[in-house]
Formats: C-alpha cells, structure tokens, sequence
C-alpha cells in the first residue's frame, strides 16, 4: 500500500525533508510505493538569511529568492495552499479547498515575528526580519546622515545572534560611509547580559565598547509612541530615537494555533532526540515550529533534517529509526561588513566563538550561494 509524506512549509526545513525523502526513497517513489507533498502557502522561497545583506544594500532582493519548483525534487508533488487545520486522529491536514491524508506528517511552519505584539511597534519601528522590511531598512539606512539608532529585542525570535550582528555591522556600515561620529547605536536585550548565550555575550562585549555601541540591559519594551519616536519600557522610562531598529517577539504559524497542538505561542512539543511531537509517533516537526531550547536558525533545520529523514526512510524501508538529533547548530557571527566570527554548539557542548577574521566572513559569502544545493538535498 502506498506511503503518504506530507510536508507542511516550503521554507529551509520542509524543503530539505522532501527533497532528501526524494533521493534516498527514490526507487520507492518513482514506482509508486511513495507518494511526498510538500505543501507552501507561497511560490516563492526565500533565503532569510539574506535579508541582513538586503539592508545593507549588499546584494538585491532578487539575489535571495527562487521559486519552489525550481528546487524541489523532481518527484515532490508541489502543492499551493494554505492549510488551516490539522487532524492528527484523521491523519489529514485541512485547507479551504481540500484535504491531504498522511501516513507520516512533517510540520515545518516555521516562525513569523509579531509586529503587533507591543503597542505602536508596527507603525514605529522598522525590521529586518520580512522582505519588505529589510527593503524599506535599506532606503532608510542610505539616507540616514545623522541620530539614534534604537535596537530593541523582544524573544523568542530566529537567528538568536543576528541583532547583535545588526549593531556591528551598522557600526562598520556608518565608518564607511563617514559620518558614524554623528550616529549613536544603542543595542538592548531583555534579560541580564546582551545576549541569551553567556559566551556570545562574552565576545560581544568587549567589541561594543571598543566600537562605542551603546547596550542596556533588562530592557523590556512595553509601548512605542511613533508620534514622539519614543520607546517606553516596562518600568516606564522613555527612550527617544531617530530609527526604532525592532526585533519583535515571534510566534508559531496560525494553523498551529487554530488546531490547538502547540503552547500558547504556537509552537509544538517536540521530543528533542527524535523530533516527533510529543504524544504522537507519526507527526514529525522540524526547525523554528518546535518548542525546543535551541536556536531558531536554518542550521539548526538542516542537521535535524538528517535525523528526521533517516529515521522517515528507514521506517518505510521497514528497519528501526535510531538516528537521533544531539543538538547541533552552527551559526556565523558577523563583525562588521568584511569579518566574521563562528560558532558551533550542541546538547552537550556550549558554545566557544571562534577567532574572528575575514575568511570566516568569506565562508559564510560563500555559503549564501551554496544555501540552494542544501535546500535541494545535495549538501
């Protein structure tokens, strides 16, 4: 009887779980025993990584943007839809025109920032974490000559490292272009120290201050008055600025919500070692859609890949599934414009940055181009 795989989310993860299903059941599809469905609700896949490099007019839109047909397998049935509710005990997700019944089930939904979650945030503040935002971050940054640039950081978010690679790379940007002596870059973070992991904070630190980039700490953004370009924070101080630089909190896709099978932010109880959610032996969830205690980053989508997709292959081909996740991320630490540093971490082994240089920041150039192999399952 035919085996059904369908994948939720056309972004990094469900992208690389199809086309891996793809090539390592690749007998089996082609002769019909499996069937894979990668369901997106957008034609269009974007690298999100790019767009930090789309605000600093780096590279083009255009550059960081495919069509999902063109990277998925040639056996991936893709499918345009947006599914609203998913029925674990009828194995069958659900969207305004049809149902898709699975035998196995990848949830790759990804996570979406709530720029409705403060107060004022969506019309005061702008981001880098949406196309458009990045676009309209970039026109601003080019005419910006002189003020206070405030980075605010709400969590959870993706790229757990990137606004503080926003701050110093805004530093180098303005060094460039002459006039940093008449920009003040304010960065703050929510907790005790300026970022999550004591030893990327440990690295940062000292970086700031040699730079002159300001940080607070415990700063927790409670409402923005775009009127008054004032940021006003829990305790209710108000911090004026020029660019409102915002990272909001995120949450998980509405379908998680409306069906009920995540936390109250929508992301979904996930068993950290084989990935399925808990209380369920063919529901699979990968990347940002689960509530693990790790770095939302496509790192971290693509070493889970490995695990799930093994473990998915052996179970159709009839052996035991005993691959299993151990953490693993690795993420690129941007300097400036031109170095880089690296670190890699896991359940067991906490994070070390590595020395920065600009062969690292080289590395991670050169991954932006290589990214589509990986999405195809090549690398």
């Amino acid at each position: 009887m035919k085996k059904r795989v369908v994948v939720i989310g056309g972004g990094s993860g469900g992208m690389m779980v199809a086309n891996r299903l793809a090539r390592q059941l690749g007998d089996k599809v082609r002769n019909g025993e499996v069937e894979i469905t990668l369901i997106s609700n957008t034609e269009k896949h974007i690298y999100q990584p790019g767009y930090m490099f789309i605000a600093f007019n780096e590279k083009a839109p255009e550059h960081f943007i495919r069509k999902q047909e063109t990277l998925a397998h040639r056996t991936v049935q893709v499918v345009y839809d947006e599914v609203t509710k998913i029925d674990p005990e009828k194995q069958k997700v659900v969207s305004a025109k049809y149902q898709y019944l699975y035998d196995y089930l990848v949830i790759a939904t990804g996570s979406h920032p709530d720029l409705d979650s403060v107060q004022g945030l969506r019309e005061g503040s702008q981001n880098f974490y949406t196309l458009d935002g990045a676009i309209k971050l970039r026109d601003t940054l080019a005419q910006m000559e002189e003020g206070k640039i405030l980075i605010t950081v709400d969590v959870p978010h993706k790229c757990p490292a990137a606004p503080l690679e926003m701050a110093l790379m805004l530093d180098d940007y303005f060094r460039k272009r002459g006039n940093r002596d008449k920009i003040e870059i304010k960065y703050t973070y929510p907790i005790g120290r300026i970022h999550s992991l004591q030893p990327v904070a440990d690295w940062a630190c000292p970086t700031f201050e040699k730079r002159n980039i300001l940080s607070e700490t415990f700063f927790n953004l409670e409402e923005v008055d775009p009127k008054r370009k004032v940021a006003i924070t829990m305790d209710g101080t108000e911090h004026s600025y020029d660019l409102l630089l915002s990272i909001p909190a995120h949450t998980g896709a509405k379908v998680i919500l409306d069906s009920k099978l995540g936390d109250e932010s929508g992301f979904i109880p996930t068993d950290r070692y084989t990935l399925k959610m808990i209380g369920s032996d063919n529901i699979y969830v990968i990347g940002d859609a689960t509530n693990l205690p790790i770095s939302k980053a496509g790192s971290t989508a693509h070493y889970q890949s490995e695990v799930m997709v093994t473990n998915i292959a052996n179970r159709i081909n009839g052996l035991p599934e005993t691959a299993r996740y151990n953490g693993k991320v690795a993420c690129f630490l941007e300097n400036s414009l031109e170095d880089a540093s690296m670190i890699t971490f896991d359940y067991q082994n906490p994070p070390s940055p590595a020395a920065t240089s600009d062969l690292l920041h080289w590395f991670k150039s050169v991954y932006n181009e290589l990214y589509w192999l990986n999405a195809r399952g090549i690398l």
